[in-house]
Parts: C-alpha cells; structure tokens; sequence
C-alpha cells in the first residue's frame, strides 16, 4: 500500500476515531483498576485476606465467562484448538500466575510499593517488549511521558527509602514480574490479534479450574465462610465482576485498539485514581503530593500515548 493511502483524509478521521476510543476504554480500564484497589482495602479492613479476594475474582469471572467460552466454542472450536499455545501464553501471563504475584508480594512489601513497582514494570516493559517483539519504534518522548508517569507514581505512593528492606525486596521482586507479566499478555494479544471477549474467558476459566481448587484445598475457605454477607456480595461484585472481568476485557480492546506500547501507560493512571476514590468509600483525603503526583502521571500518559507509533500500527 502506498504512503499517501496512510495519509488520506478518510483513513485519518478513521485513526482519529480508534484514538479517541482507545483514550475512552484506557481511562474505563484505569478506573476499574482504581475501584477494586480501593474496595480490596475495604475488603481487607472488614476480615478477607488476599487470597479471599483472589478467590473471588477468579470464581465469579470464571463462571461469568463459561457461556461466553461455550458459545465461542460452539461457533469455532477451531480457533480455540488450534491456537492452544497462544491461549495457554495469555492464561499464563494474566491469569492464575499473575494473581499469585500480584497479591502474594503484599505479604513482603508494603501497600505503598503496590503504587509504583508492578504499574514502573507494566509501563517500562511494555515499551521494551513492543520495540523487540512488535517493532515498535521506542522514541524519545514516549521514553520522556513514561519517565514522567513513573516520578508521579513514586508521588502518588508516598514511598520513602525507609520502606526499601531486604523483605520489602522479595515483595517488589515479585511486583516487577507481575508487571512484566502483564505486558506480555499485551504483546501476545496484539501479535496474534486476539478477541478481547475471548481472551477475557480463556483467562478467567484458566484461573477458575486452577486457582479456585488451590484455594478451598489449602484454605478450607474459612474466612469466606466467616465473612459478613453484605461484604462478600460487594466484593464479588466489584473484584469478581467488574474487576475480574472488566480489567481483562478493557486491557485487552486498549490493545487492540492502541497497541501494547500505549496500552502499557494507562494502568499507571489506577493508583492517583484511587487516592480520589478512597475519600469517600475509606476516608483517606488525598495529600498535597499525592495530587501533584496524580497530575504528573496524567502529563506522562499524554506524552507518552500521543507519541508515533506508525509501526506499530501496521503490525
């Protein structure tokens, strides 16, 4: 194809559109993201554990996601059997694996560092692995909105070198992977250009028939069994139905819509996102840094999204 067909006015207002609507589903996605942090907290506060939390999210989109499955199923196993190693690539890296990380490296480090490391990984190696695997050009503003977006997370999260220990360490160790993680899942998605909905269910049941069992053979279940009705609903709502499923599916059309790379920055906006959130559902009032850092976050991701990306949107 010519380089004037790319330049025409109509596949510009088309480009302009997919933008807007990625800028739309990105802030939806950072959102959500925001919501379950603040409501895991709530959670936490009034009994559950991590793991309680973690079950939920999986138990609930799971069983969300199996008539989509059974329905995609139906219309063209095909897709599904023959393509095994791309779906079992994707469920590795957001489903029961990235779970694990990401709540288990709480028991190491503090909240503060959940703020900063697995968002610096998602961000940092998102662009690293678009520029390798997609070609993605790595330019010198994105490199600049991310550096930016990075210094507001540290803001947002109030880290200091105090909270920086050798357990803290096994904790952000954990953090950093799980970002990783994270954006392999959006490498994945976009190199194999792979149905948002679908993907969203191969994850959530991957985690639903591995996690799932763990959890009630390991745990017994005795916090959830002992847990305030009221608290269990609101929480099987927001992590199993809007997080569990909302994120995967969210990430998964920012992808598809922007492409990894970009995709990789909106997350970052969750944590500013949730200092808001927490003044009326928590109580917490959002410092004076913890704003400045919420309004460099959001410079950052404008920088960043609205870098070149035209090889990547070949792909």
């Amino acid at each position: 194809m010519s380089g004037s067909a790319f330049t025409s006015p109509h596949i510009k207002h088309i480009d302009r559109r997919q933008f807007a609507k990625g800028i739309a589903v990105g802030l939806v996605a950072a959102n959500i993201g925001a919501l379950y942090t603040v409501f895991a907290r709530w959670g936490i506060e009034r009994g559950l554990s991590s793991p309680d939390l973690t079950v939920l999210r999986f138990g609930v989109a799971g069983v969300l996601m199996l008539p989509v499955f059974a329905l995609a199923w139906r219309r063209d196993s095909a897709q599904i059997t023959g393509r095994w190693k791309v779906w079992l690539m994707v469920a590795l890296f957001a489903g029961t694996p990235f779970g694990l990380l990401i709540f288990g490296a709480l028991q190491f480090a503090p909240p503060s560092h959940a703020a900063v490391f697995p968002f610096t990984a998602m961000s940092v190696m998102g662009m690293v692995l678009g520029a390798l695997v997609l070609r993605d050009r790595m330019t010198l503003r994105r490199v600049v909105g991310i550096g930016v977006v990075l210094i507001g997370l540290v803001l947002v999260s109030g880290v200091d070198a105090s909270s920086l220990t050798l357990r803290a360490s096994l904790g952000d160790a954990m953090f950093l992977l799980a970002g990783t993680l994270w954006a392999g899942f959006g490498i994945v998605s976009r190199k194999h250009r792979l149905d948002p909905l679908l993907a969203t269910s191969v994850i959530s049941i991957s985690a639903l028939v591995t996690y799932v069992p763990a959890y009630f053979w390991f745990t017994g279940a005795k916090h959830l069994m002992n847990a305030d009705r009221t608290v269990l609903l609101v929480e099987a709502v927001v992590q199993g139905g809007i997080a569990g499923v909302g994120t995967l599916y969210t990430y998964s059309k920012l992808v598809s819509l922007l492409g990894p790379s970009r995709a990789a920055v909106f997350p970052a906006l969750a944590p500013g996102l949730a200092a808001l959130m927490a003044w009326p559902v928590l109580g917490h009032v959002p410092v004076t840094m913890e704003a400045i850092g919420l309004l460099l976050v959001m410079l950052g991701l404008i920088v960043a999204v609205t870098a070149s990306t035209a090889t990547s949107d070949k792909t």
